[in-house]
């Protein structure tokens, strides 16, 4: 059995990519579809289906099938009482003071 401390560093381990605290954080705005994503990320959907899957593997966010597409939000179990941090269990997440991303 894992040590919590183990735990939370899988955890951070998953969250020092880039790109998987981008998509966190547009989704704290709200739940949003692979392609919403992509045009805000402008990456190689086939590399943003990567992280979205690493992400929800590690339940951070939850997929819903709408028609053809998939769309993604944070997962209850990640949600806490401040809408702009994620919960990690051991620790939050804040992307609250975070500069703006540049294009």
């Amino acid at each position: 059995m894992a040590k919590p401390a183990g735990l939370c560093a899988d955890k951070m381990k998953i969250l020092s990519d880039e790109t998987r605290l981008f998509v966190l954080e547009e989704l704290l705005k709200g739940s949003k579809n692979v392609s919403e994503l992509n045009a805000l990320l402008k990456i190689d959907q086939s590399l943003l289906s990567h992280h979205l899957k690493v992400l929800r593997e590690a339940g951070f966010v939850k997929s819903t099938r709408e028609g053809k597409s998939i769309r993604y939000d944070i997962a209850p179990e990640a949600r806490c009482d401040d809408p702009r941090a994620i919960e990690l269990g051991c620790c939050r997440v804040s992307f609250a003071g975070l500069p703006k991303r540049k294009a």
